[in-house]
C-alpha cells in the first residue's frame, strides 16, 4: 500500500495542477482581452485613481485571505467544527474591517486631495465582506484537492465581470468601470463556489479550536500583511509624490508580468502547499516535490517573461496603442523580477507545510526591512529608481527564502540556482533572438506572430537539444495523461 502512495500523490498533484493552471490561464486570457478593451476605452488617469484606492483594499483583504485559511489546510484533522468556527469568525471580522474602511474613506481622500475617492473606496471595500466567505470555501477546496471546481467559478466570475466593466466604460463610467469589474468578479466567484461545493457552515462554534488555528495562522497572516503593506507602499508614495498617470504606468508595467506570474506561480503554489502538508512527515518527499516545483515553474516562467520583455514595444503598441508606451521600461524590470518568484514561493510553501510558520514570519520580516530601506533610499530619485529597487530586493529575497530549507530539507540556494539556471539562460538567448526581429520592416501583427513562432521554436528546440530535466518531465507527464485518457475513451 505504501509503495503506491507516491504514485497516488503524484497523480493527484499533476491532475490538480493541470486544473489549477487551466483555471488561471482561462481566467487570465479573458481578463487580458477585457483589459485591452478597457485600456482603449479609459484614460491612464482612470487607472491611477482606482489604483490609489485599491492599495488599501488589498491590504485589508490580506487580513481575511491569509492566516486561518492556511491553518485549515495545514491541520491534519480539520473537521466541520474547525471550518464553521472560522466561517463565523470571518463574518464578524470582515464586517469590522469594512466599518473601518467605510469611515476611513474620507481620510484617504483627504490624504490624496481627491474627494472623489470616498465613494469609490466605500463601494470597492465591499470586497472585504465577500472575501470572508470565499476564503473558507477556498480552504475547503484546497484541503480536499478539488481544484476542478475553481475552474468553473473563476471563469464565470471573470467573464461576467469583464462584460459588466466594459458596459460601464462604454457608458462613460470612467474609473467606476474598474470598480464594477473587480467587485462583480469576486461576487460571482463566491456565488458559483457556494453552489458547487459540498461544504456549508453548521450551527457550531469552538473558541478552543479557533484559538488553536489562530496560533498557526497569525504567523502566516502577519508576514502576509507586512508583505501587502510593503508591496503597496511604493504605490502609496508614487500616488502621493507623483502624478496619477505615473502610478498608472508603473502599475500597468507591473500588471502584465503579474498576469503570467499569477497563472503559473499561483497554480503551483496553491496545489503544492496542501500536497506538501500531506507529506510533511517524509522529508525526502518534500524535498523532491519542492525541487520539481521550482524547476517546472521556472521552466514555464522564464521564456514567457523574457518573451514579454523583449517583445514589449511590439505588444504594447499593437494592443494598447502608443499612449501606453511609457509602461515598457517598467515591464522590462518586473519581467526580470518575476523570473525568480518560483524559488520564493516554492520555498515558502515547503516551510509552511513543515509546520514552521515561526521561520516563515521571521524571514518575511527580515525581507521587508530590506525592502523598506531600499524603497526609502530610492523614492527621491524617480519612479524608475523605485522599480529598480524591486529587482535588487527580489534577488536578496530569494536567498533569504531558500536559507531555512538548507537545514529543513537539505536543499540550499546554490543547488536551487543550479536547477533553474539552464532554463533562464536559454530564455535570455531566445529573448535576444526575437528582439532582433523588431527591426524587420514588417507590419506589427506580422512581427509579433513571427516573434512568437521563432521564440517557441528556439526554446523548445534548445530544451530538447540539451535534454533539460523539466522539459523531459513535462513531456512524460503529458504523454502519460494522454495515454490514460485514451484508455478511458476505449472503455
Amino acid at each position: 500500500m505504501e509503495e503506491n502512495k507516491p504514485k497516488s500523490v503524484r497523480k493527484r498533484t499533476v491532475s490538480n495542477f493541470i486544473w489549477r493552471l487551466a483555471e488561471r490561464a482561462g481566467a487570465q486570457i479573458i481578463q487580458f482581452i477585457v483589459s485591452i478593451v478597457l485600456t482603449r476605452l479609459l484614460l491612464p488617469e482612470d487607472y491611477g485613481t482606482v489604483a490609489l484606492v485599491f492599495i488599501f483594499t488589498q491590504v485589508l483583504q490580506v487580513f481575511v485571505e491569509s492566516g486561518l485559511g492556511n491553518a485549515l489546510i495545514q491541520k491534519k484533522d480539520a473537521d466541520d467544527l474547525d471550518f464553521s468556527s472560522v466561517f463565523y469568525f470571518y463574518m464578524a471580522w470582515c464586517l469590522f474591517l469594512y466599518a473601518i474602511s467605510f469611515f476611513g474613506a474620507p481620510f484617504i481622500a483627504s490624504f490624496y486631495h481627491d474627494e472623489s475617492l470616498t465613494p469609490i473606496m466605500r463601494v470597492l471595500c465591499i470586497m472585504i465582506i465577500i472575501s470572508g466567505l470565499k476564503n473558507v470555501q477556498q480552504a475547503y477546496v484546497s484541503r480536499h484537492l478539488q481544484f476542478k471546481k475553481f475552474f468553473w467559478a473563476t471563469l464565470a466570475g471573470t467573464l461576467l465581470s469583464g462584460v459588466a466593466g466594459i458596459a460601464v466604460a462604454v457608458m462613460g463610467g470612467g474609473a467606476w468601470a474598474l470598480v464594477v469589474q473587480k467587485l462583480t468578479n469576486l461576487a460571482v466567484d463566491t456565488i458559483v463556489l457556494w453552489f458547487i461545493i459540498d461544504w456549508r457552515p453548521k450551527l457550531m462554534f469552538s473558541f478552543k479550536r479557533l484559538k488553536g488555528l489562530l496560533s498557526y495562522g497569525w504567523k502566516i497572516m502577519v508576514p502576509s500583511v507586512v508583505d501587502a503593506l510593503y508591496n503597496n507602499l511604493s504605490q502609496v508614495l508614487i500616488g502621493k509624490f507623483y502624478a496619477a498617470s505615473q502610478l498608472a504606468y508603473y502599475n500597468q508595467g507591473k500588471r502584465l508580468p503579474d498576469l503570467i506570474v499569477t497563472n503559473i506561480n499561483t497554480s503551483i503554489d496553491s496545489v503544492l502547499f496542501p500536497t506538501l502538508s500531506l507529506e510533511q512527515d517524509d522529508r525526502s518527499r518534500v524535498k523532491a516535490m519542492t525541487r520539481r516545483a521550482i524547476m517546472v515553474s521556472t521552466y514555464l516562467m522564464a521564456p514567457l517573461m523574457m518573451g514579454l520583455a523583449f517583445c514589449g514595444n511590439t505588444i504594447i503598441t499593437l494592443l494598447m496603442t502608443e499612449k501606453w508606451l511609457p509602461i515598457v521600461p517598467f515591464m522590462y524590470i518586473f519581467c526580470i523580477t518575476s523570473i525568480f518568484f518560483p524559488i520564493q514561493s516554492a520555498n515558502q510553501s515547503a516551510i509552511k507545510a513543515m509546520g514552521r510558520s515561526d521561520l516563515f514570519l521571521k524571514f518575511e520580516i527580515i525581507k521587508k526591512i530590506v525592502g523598506v530601506v531600499a524603497l526609502l533610499s530610492t523614492i527621491w530619485f524617480g519612479v524608475y529608481a523605485i522599480a529598480l529597487s524591486w529587482l535588487g530586493v527580489s534577488l536578496i529575497s530569494q536567498i533569504i527564502n531558500a536559507y531555512p530549507n538548507r537545514k529543513l530539507l537539505g536543499y540550499g540556494y546554490l543547488e536551487q540556482l543550479k536547477d533553474i539556471l539552464p532554463a533562464i539562460l536559454l530564455a535570455v538567448f531566445m529573448g535576444v533572438c526575437v528582439h532582433c526581429l523588431e527591426f524587420l520592416p514588417l507590419p506589427l501583427i506580422v512581427t509579433l506572430l513571427l516573434q512568437l513562432v521563432v521564440g517557441a521554436g528556439i526554446y523548445l528546440g534548445g530544451s530538447r537539444l540539451f535534454h533539460m530535466e523539466a522539459y523531459t518531465y513535462m513531456l512524460d507527464t503529458v504523454k502519460s495523461f494522454l495515454k490514460k485518457k485514451k484508455k478511458k475513451e476505449k472503455k
